[in-house]
């Protein structure tokens, strides 16, 4: 079995896309590192660079996908 991607889910509390991307990875056992902007203002900046406004920010590898596009996330997971 090929190696997962690296996967980094950019979140802010209450946000219900987040939960929901939160909850595709883990049903489809992938796993990812949860980062809260809210608490990391590093993080928060990142996502902006990358042209991202809101939450979530999935990062796959070194592709960055602003919201939750289940369709983008599966295709750069090859699922």
């Amino acid at each position: 079995m090929a190696t997962q991607k690296r996967v980094v889910l950019f979140t802010a509390p209450g946000c219900i896309w987040c939960t929901r991307a939160e909850q595709f990875f883990r049903k489809n056992k992938i796993r990812f590192k949860k980062i809260d902007i809210s608490k990391d203002q590093k993080a928060a900046k990142d996502c902006q660079r990358h042209g991202c406004r809101g939450v979530p920010v999935i990062l796959i590898g070194s592709k960055w996908i602003c919201g939750f596009n289940e369709s983008a996330v599966r295709k750069e997971l090859n699922l």
